[in-house]
């Protein structure tokens, strides 16, 4: 989306491309881009009609959809993430985001427009108004928006010197950290030329537009802007070169503004953060007052591979921007543009020593004032050559040289922004450069979902995303280890500043998996009570990211990134960069359902449950005392009791703990035959309850149950033996309500509920349901009330979300993340509750859309007729 200005009007032209045709244009007043639809018909594939319509920020920035009509096939795509993004409705996220069309902007397409029109450029994406310069207050002054053209006579974007670091110069704005990273920039020409095209000037088929390109939460992005500039007095009031016609930086500095949403957004910040959006590079933190003992090594390392590098010095809580006795100024950030071992030759000794180059980014003489500063006496015993060599300058820049040891001792942190895998080009690997490999997973936490905190949470934990890191060989120069980078970014942040949000504070843990697990599923509850981690990050901290560095031996590892308090909403990106190549992929399950798993108790002390002699058994899990990690308790054995299942049978359960222990069948007194056919209302609701509560062993009385049940339906459906909604509604209100029945108050089904009960076992479209069904869907409602009552512990009536995957796993279900969000949107409260009535509505409609699926399932995908799709789901 792009606009013009022509002449002194506000009319602005808008172009949209549908994706497969011609540019389309309309002109009107707006303030943001995108807001109508675009729509192209062309001929498709198979004899058929391509439709594409784009749609634009009205309809949530849908992307670009393309339809098939009458031929052979069409489809469209979708990304995945943890929380679903329902096909063919436009996201929240969408709707709220009003720079969703920064993204969308074509070069080619407003450039070539601009100079068929001869107009210069007006981005309407980043109006030259007050709102994008400060977002919570107005301006202290009033500031003009000027174009190069009307600032100086013969604007440069770079002068004949080439872009140095003394091109940055701070203005007004705090954003010295964003400078830092911008000088370091300079110094690697390769990186500087990608983020910075440098084919753009003011005279060649000028037309006010220029461009920027970043790495943005995962990829690159291209990010374009005018050239009208803030400025006070005609002078440029924010970050500017050292030469008044050169506007490369002023410009570079609008264009991050612009993708963070205005330039108040980059006022206080960390190095590492801009160094990490120029490179696409993951970025390590280094504590200078507990220094590696091989800090300098890595530093020369990184020197020489063209690594970002920042420091600073903890700022002074009572002072803004303290200057110190040294020179040194406290919580500002300064860039390392070198890293040296430099020949000396004094009366005594002679030698190399190391020396650190650093640079204050306001390009003054705020320099640092003790040995090997401008002009200090130590310089008298570097020979020339070298001098030269080191291109000293004795200006007032704001660069200076130290002894490593000094900066070492006056500094307190260090950061080094390692280079992405796409750093060097193939050449350069091929002339021996190292890249390191690096996976990277999108992922977000949903409050009461999977926002589970940190390990201090351990019953919410575990429900936190789960990335499986598989490491195969051991690193060149290491003793059988892989070394591995890990990063947690969050997404958006700086962003949402003027939404009231801040930086959350996030961190990880990394646990070693047996080398026979077999299962992609997330890791449960038990899991992180018996095992403990293998390594951990650095800390839990309030920064965009946080990263550490391990080396572990070659296996599967497990990455679990949180935020130190559970419930708490925001997204990430998780990268893993290793030297040599990892496997890594989100641990989820495969949503389904495993139809004859018994509902076996897994937390019941006084009931030993079977052993796990086949596939569906489940083993009980011993709680550990707490403050310690015990392992696994055995669980005595019982003897196995079998149901059947595929003759719909009654399921059976373990014997109620309320007795203690079952005496043999064959001890047991036979009871009396009786003929269920005459028995009265009351009576036959009675022999309901007790069938929904009694939990026996199969006998050989399981017939003479089977009679009484049989016997009371007749008696409450009638002669016609088939029940409706509305007649199941009161046959099972009447028991579920019945005092005694749960340790809460329920209130009874609601006539919905009951309706999906019966349309989950009707075929036929009957709206009716004869004994066998409602035999079939008796015995679910005993197996989903006994999970429940089991898993809601404090007996409110409610099951947490995170119970909730339990819940369902114990009854047989298994839901990847999506669709455990989904359905946790869809069916609790506002605390994220789920109440018995939603759990069993849920239970229904999943078993009824699952049994669907697999009628029609061919491999990973099923076909519906639009006739199909909407009685499956409409009618569930």
């Amino acid at each position: 989306m792009f606009g013009f200005k022509s002449g002194g009007s506000r009319t602005v032209t808008t172009s949209y491309s549908s994706g497969g045709g011609p540019v389309q244009t309309t002109t009107k007043t707006f303030r943001y881009g995108g807001d109508g639809p675009g729509m192209d018909i062309g001929s498709g594939e198979n004899g058929g009609t391509d439709i594409n319509v784009g749609f634009g920020n009205k309809f949530g920035g849908m992307a670009n959809y393309k339809f098939n009509v009458g031929g052979g096939r069409g489809g469209c795509g979708r990304s995945i993430s943890q929380r679903p993004n329902v096909t063919g409705r436009a996201t929240r996220k969408e709707k709220k985001n009003p720079f969703a069309g920064v993204l969308n902007q074509n070069y080619d397409q407003i450039k070539a427009k601009c100079l068929a029109e001869g107009i210069l450029f007006e981005d309407p994406e980043f109006e030259a108004c007050d709102n994008s310069i400060f977002y919570s207050k107005k301006p202290s002054r009033p500031f003009e928006w000027k174009r190069p053209t009307e600032i100086c006579d013969n604007p440069q974007f770079i002068d004949q010197h080439g872009a140095s670091r003394f091109d940055v110069q701070q203005g007004e704005l705090g954003d010295c950290w964003l400078l830092a990273a911008t000088a370091s920039l300079t110094i690697n020409k390769t990186l500087f030329a990608r983020v910075v095209p440098t084919d753009q000037n003011f005279t060649d088929d000028y037309c006010g537009l220029f461009r920027f390109r970043f790495w943005h939460q995962g990829d690159w992005v291209e990010v374009l802007v005018d050239d009208r500039l803030p400025t006070y007095y005609n002078k440029l009031s924010f970050m500017h070169s050292a030469e008044n016609n050169e506007f490369w930086s002023a410009l570079f500095e609008k264009a991050y503004a612009k993708l963070q949403g205005s330039y108040e957004s980059l006022k206080g910040g960390s190095t590492c953060e801009a160094m990490e959006d120029f490179t696409g590079g993951v970025t390590e933190m280094f504590d200078l007052r507990k220094p590696e003992d091989k800090l300098l090594t890595i530093m020369m390392k990184a020197s020489d591979r063209g690594s970002l590098m920042g420091c600073s010095i903890d700022a002074d809580p009572s002072q803004l921007e303290a200057v110190l006795d040294n020179g040194l100024v406290m919580g500002h950030a300064y860039s390392i543009t070198a890293v040296k071992l430099v020949d000396i030759k004094t009366p005594r000794t002679s030698g190399r020593i190391p020396m650190v180059r650093v640079r204050n980014p306001w390009g003054n003489e705020a320099e640092w004032k003790g040995a090997w500063s401008d002009e200090s006496e130590e310089w008298r015993f570097i020979p020339e050559e070298e001098k030269q060599n080191l291109g000293l300058t004795f200006d007032d820049d704001g660069e200076f040289w130290m002894s490593f040891s000094d900066w070492k001792q006056n500094f307190q942190k260090l950061e080094i922004c390692n280079l992405g895998p796409d750093s060097l080009d193939e050449d350069e690997v091929q002339s021996g450069g190292k890249r390191w490999e690096s996976q990277t997973q999108s992922g977000e936490w949903i409050p009461r979902v999977n926002a589970g905190g940190c390990r201090n949470y351990l019953d919410t934990f575990w429900t936190n995303p789960q990335y499986k890191v598989t490491l195969v060989d051991p690193d060149d120069d290491e003793d059988d280890l892989c070394t591995m980078l890990v990063g947690i970014l969050q997404k958006d942040r700086r962003k949402q500043r003027k939404e009231g949000l801040d930086l959350l504070t996030i961190g990880y843990v990394i646990y070693k998996m047996k080398d026979d697990a077999e299962s992609d599923g997330p890791l449960d509850l038990k899991f992180f009570k018996y095992n403990a981690s293998t390594a951990k990050s650095p800390s839990f901290i309030n920064m965009r990211e946080i990263c550490g560095r391990h080396k572990l031996p070659p296996g599967t590892y497990v990455i679990i990134p949180s935020t130190f308090e559970p419930h708490q909403k925001g997204e990430y990106l998780v990268r893993i960069f290793s030297e040599k190549a990892n496997q890594t992929g989100e641990m989820d399950e495969e949503t389904g359902m495993i139809e004859d798993q018994m509902s076996t108790p897994e937390s019941v002390p006084a009931v030993a449950c079977a052993p796990p002699t086949h596939q569906s058994a489940v083993e009980i899990p011993v709680a550990a005392s707490e403050g310690e990690v015990n392992e696994p308790t055995p669980v005595p054995p019982v003897p196995e009791r079998t149901a059947a299942r595929g003759n719909r049978k009654f399921h059976h359960y373990p014997p109620s703990s309320r007795s203690g222990h079952t005496a043999p069948s064959s001890a047991r007194r036979k009871a009396p035959t009786r003929n269920y056919d005459h028995m009265s209302r009351r009576e036959a609701l009675e022999v309901l309850y007790n069938a929904l509560n009694e939990e026996t062993e199969p006998t050989e009385e399981e017939h003479e149950q089977e009679a009484a049940l049989k016997g009371s339906f007749r008696r409450v459906a009638g002669d016609d033996m088939e029940v409706d909604a509305y007649e199941l509604q009161g046959i099972l209100n009447a028991v579920f309500t019945k005092d005694g029945q749960f340790d809460f108050k329920f209130s009874g089904f609601s006539l919905d509920c009951c309706r999906s009960m019966v349309a989950m076992h009707d075929g036929d479209l009957s709206g009716k349901l004869g004994f066998d069904e409602f035999k079939d869907l008796w015995n679910d409602l005993r197996k989903w009330k006994g999970v429940f009552k089991e898993r809601d512990t404090d007996k409110s009536g409610y099951l947490s979300s995170y119970e909730l995957r339990q819940a369902l796993h114990q009854s047989g279900f298994r839901l990847s993340n999506r669709s455990l969000s989904a359905l946790v949107m869809r069916y609790s409260n506002k605390e994220s509750q789920i109440e018995f009535g939603d759990f069993i509505v849920a239970a229904i409609r999943l078993k009824t859309m699952l049994s669907s699926y697999k009628s029609r399932s061919n491999g990973d995908m099923a076909a519906f007729s639009v006739d199909d799709f909407i009685q499956t789901t409409m009618y569930a």
